[in-house]
């Protein structure tokens, strides 16, 4: 079976009303750009008509092709599913809510044919998301940068175009905890961005909620920087430099003026105040561990309960006796 030029890997989550939108314009797109192509379309578990929506597609359109995942494993999981199943000489990765615009992938073919192997679309803004959740980013990402093992394109995130070796090299990486973003830096190979404007929401409401997007954080902070392990060093050292100094204050005091009564206020907070960092540092520790528990397990990434696709049908096909 002959590989496309390019493949999509498109995760998705509740997005039936978006599905034939998407469809129409992917098609549009790549049949302007004079290449071979394949959308595979991962369904992370869909609560909705997503999956039915998906057969008709690949009922329609043999360059399409689906796999639908047997629970929500998340969008970073499920776009590692669409990269070991993607055949192409070039994998784009995109969004099925319509934000990230079909037709900016000719712009990625260009620049890959250009010679660049890991093309990043380059947000122009943040308008459509709200001002707490833009502020909170950029808090995230300054964070990253300042502690962070990787340094990430300003307005870089998951849509762009993987050469074959830049996907072959992230399918090498099969970490649980996983921050695609962190890891599409880390690989390195020869990069630029194509700016763009983010589309609204063709239809439907985002999943990621406050809770999602902490974990997402915790997730990339913890996957590329040890820097909230080490903290905890230097604040051991303050606390020790500042109990030696108040020490030292009180037993010059004592010295000059005689012993004080003891306050039961100061030693209720000394202890609450301690004890909370304490925990604090073992919740630190905690979340490491509960990560390398959760790699040592072995278990595989994800589980696929149904490929769809004349594709699928033709492999199945060729592995009959």
């Amino acid at each position: 079976m002959n590989s496309p030029d390019v493949s999509l890997v498109i995760p998705l989550f509740n997005e039936a009303q978006n599905l034939r939108p998407l469809a129409a314009r992917i098609e549009a797109a790549l049949d302007a750009c004079d290449v071979s192509y394949e959308a595979v379309f991962v369904d992370d578990g869909s609560a909705d008509e997503s999956l039915d929506v998906l057969r008709e597609l690949c009922a329609e359109e043999p360059r399409f092709c689906a796999l639908a995942l047997s629970r929500n494993f998340g969008k970073e999981v499920a776009i590692a599913a669409g990269l070991d199943h993607a055949r192409g000489r070039a994998v784009v990765i995109m969004d099925a809510d319509l934000q990230h615009p079909p037709e900016v992938i000719a712009q990625f073919i260009e620049k890959w044919r250009e010679g660049y192997k890991n093309v990043y679309g380059q947000r122009i803004d943040r308008a459509t998301d709200p001002k707490l959740r833009t502020a909170l980013t950029g808090v995230f990402y300054h964070l990253l940068e300042k502690f962070g093992d990787v340094r990430l394109p300003p307005g870089a995130g998951d849509f762009r175009l993987l050469d074959r070796q830049a996907v072959d090299a992230l399918l090498t990486m099969r970490e649980r905890a996983r921050f695609n973003k962190g890891l599409f830096a880390w690989i390195g190979f020869k990069s630029i961005g194509v700016p763009f404007d983010v589309d609204e929401r063709a239809g439907g409401k985002s999943t990621f909620n406050f809770a999602r997007l902490t974990r997402f954080a915790l997730d990339g902070l913890m996957s590329f920087s040890s820097i909230p392990l080490k903290v905890w060093t230097y604040v051991g050292l303050l606390i020790s430099a500042f109990a030696l100094a108040l020490a030292g204050y009180y037993w010059t005091r004592t010295m000059l003026f005689g012993v004080d009564t003891p306050g039961f206020p100061t030693l209720v907070v000394s202890i609450a105040f301690f004890s909370g960092i304490q925990l604090i540092s073992l919740g630190v520790l905690g979340e490491y561990v509960a990560r390398i528990f959760n790699e040592v397990k072995g278990r595989p990434l994800y589980l696929v309960a149904e490929k769809l696709g004349a594709r699928e049908a033709k492999a199945n096909a060729s592995d009959k006796p």
